[in-house]
Parts: structure tokens; C-alpha cells; sequence
């Protein structure tokens, strides 16, 4: 038999993965051990901890309830052996689930969230880039970051800054072809297209007074963000881009915005997490330095408070 507390530890870990497998990687153990370690623990329970197919696995809510309990009697334990500095990496240390958009995942993001693993070796992540809205139940996510508007009171949303969308193109593709003077002689001119990967059809370009559109001449049809800047660059077409992808390149000149006048209002740029408690030092740490990376220099001062209706 496993010691107790050693089974504690792999239950623990297995409950904050997606998969046994998953779990034997981080602990550096075998798959089996993970399965035996489980097996173990459910027959002292009396209780199923996970139900499990060839496809998947989900905890049980006696599971749930059991992880928090062993959560609390574990690092009540590893306290006991830890001093000063030691005890101050304890704290932060564990799994950070992170979830956000692509593109701002992987320009705004990634780089803070590689800087933190390195400060804090014990704290690992999981980023989860997607645009589309994360389930963030079901995907147990622990801090989210948002475009647009936040209505759901199961989270404390703090809005950070926000963005604004351009129409842009080439200065080599403004002489080609000219830069439209309103909105009807977009259906006139090259254009790029964003597919929406829950449809399958092109997201509408949005303008002032809640207009929007789909012009009628998309020459390059992509669903990444920061494919469609390079098509953009390379003088392929027009399109309405967030400011966090094209303003760099409108400062240097690469891009010049059309249509200004009617940009639509700004969207706001949120990051939430669950209302679940006490929060753990791991995902204050987290969750701070994404707020001061997505303000930046901007002045914007974010306000936190439970998202309502």
C-alpha cells in the first residue's frame, strides 16, 4: 500500500489535470502509479473519485469536496517544514489555468507568463488561447481575459484598458487602389476576411451608430489574427484590425488607417477570474501582473467588482 500522504499528493495533482496521464507527467511517475495511487484512495473512501472512460475523465463532486479537503490537510502539513523563504515559494506554487484570445494571448501575454514560470519555478500554466469564450467552469479556469462586455455575476471582472478598432491598409495599396471614402466603397476594394471558428462565417467589420458590415471582395479569407496582419503588410488588402495589432505598425508608418471618422466605440478589455472563495497567492500573483501588462503605460485604471446582468 501507498503511503497516505503520497497518495494525497497524486490525488491532488490528478484532480487539477485532465488526464492520468497528464497528472503522471507532472508528478514524474508512471501512468500506473497514478491509476494504482486512485484505485487505492477510492477503496479507503468507499467513494468513485473520478468516472473514467478510454476518452476522458471527470471527478466526481465526493471527489471535488475530497481535493479541497486534502488540499487544506496537505499544505497544513508541508507548513509545518517550512521556513521564511521556503514558505513564501510554498505559497506560490501550484497550477494556474489561463485562458484568453489569441492573438493578445500571444503578444501581450506569453511573454509575462514565461517571465513568471522563471521567477516562480514552483507555480506551472496552462494557457488555453482560443476565440471563442472559454467554458470556464467545465474548464476549471482560473483567470480569464476578455474582449467586449462582461455579464456574468459568477465572476470579479476588472476592466483594464480597452481597444480600438482600425481600418487599415498600405500606403503601395492606398496608390494602387485608393483609400474608400465611406463605407459602401469597402464592396469596391480588396479586403480580408476573420472567420468566426464557432460559425464558420466572417466576423462583420463593426462602425460608429452600430453599423456593421461584410464587404463583398474578401481577397484573403483566415482565421488568425495575426495572419491576416501579415497579409495585410504584404499590401493584399484591407482590414479592420484591434489596436494592439495595428497601431505598431501605424506609428512606423507600414499601415495608414482609413475611414477614421467612424471607428466604432472602443471595446473594453477585462480580466476576470471565478467568485470562489479565498484567492490563492499563485493566482493573485498571476492575475496581477496580467492586469499591469495589459494597462501598460496606457494610464487606464481598471476597477474590480462582481460582474452583473
Amino acid at each position: 500500500m501507498l503511503n497516505r500522504l503520497e497518495m494525497l499528493r497524486i490525488f491532488i495533482a490528478t484532480a487539477e489535470a485532465s488526464s492520468f496521464k497528464e497528472a503522471a507527467a507532472r508528478l514524474g511517475i508512471s501512468p500506473q502509479a497514478v491509476t494504482r495511487a486512485i484505485k487505492e484512495l477510492e477503496q479507503l473512501q468507499g467513494e468513485l473519485l473520478f468516472h473514467r472512460n478510454t476518452r476522458n475523465m471527470r471527478i466526481t463532486s465526493f471527489g471535488e469536496t475530497l481535493a479541497g479537503q486534502a488540499r487544506v490537510s496537505v499544505g497544513a502539513l508541508d507548513e509545518l517544514f517550512l521556513r521564511d523563504k521556503a514558505e513564501a515559494d510554498f505559497e506560490s506554487s501550484g497550477l494556474v489555468r489561463v485562458a484568453a484570445p489569441v492573438g493578445l494571448g500571444r503578444l501581450r501575454l506569453l511573454d509575462v507568463l514565461t517571465a513568471l514560470a522563471v521567477e516562480h519555478p514552483r507555480i506551472t500554466f496552462d494557457l488555453h488561447l482560443s476565440d471563442q469564450h472559454s467554458d470556464v467552469v467545465d474548464e476549471k479556469i482560473d483567470i480569464g481575459v476578455r474582449f467586449g462586455f462582461m455579464r456574468d455575476n459568477r465572476f470579479v471582472a476588472r476592466r483594464v484598458t480597452s481597444q480600438r478598432f482600425h481600418v487599415v491598409g498600405t500606403p503601395d495599396l492606398i496608390r494602387q487602389v485608393g483609400a474608400p471614402q465611406d463605407i459602401g466603397q469597402l464592396d469596391t476594394l480588396p479586403t480580408t476576411a476573420f472567420l468566426d471558428a464557432s460559425t464558420g462565417r466572417a466576423w462583420p467589420w463593426l462602425f460608429k451608430g452600430g453599423i456593421q458590415c461584410n464587404p463583398a471582395r474578401p481577397r484573403f479569407t483566415v482565421n488568425d489574427g495575426e495572419a491576416e496582419c501579415r497579409a495585410v503588410l504584404a499590401g493584399l488588402a484591407f482590414a479592420q484590425m484591434p489596436s494592439f495589432l495595428a497601431e505598431p505598425y501605424m506609428a512606423s508608418g507600414e499601415l495608414v488607417p482609413v475611414l477614421a471618422e467612424l471607428e466604432p466605440e472602443p471595446w473594453d478589455i477585462y480580466v476576470y477570474r471565478p467568485q470562489k472563495g479565498p484567492v490563492p497567492a499563485r493566482i493573485r500573483l498571476v492575475h496581477d501582473r496580467l492586469v499591469a501588462a495589459l494597462a501598460g503605460t496606457s494610464g487606464v485604471s481598471g476597477t474590480e467588482a462582481a460582474a452583473s446582468p
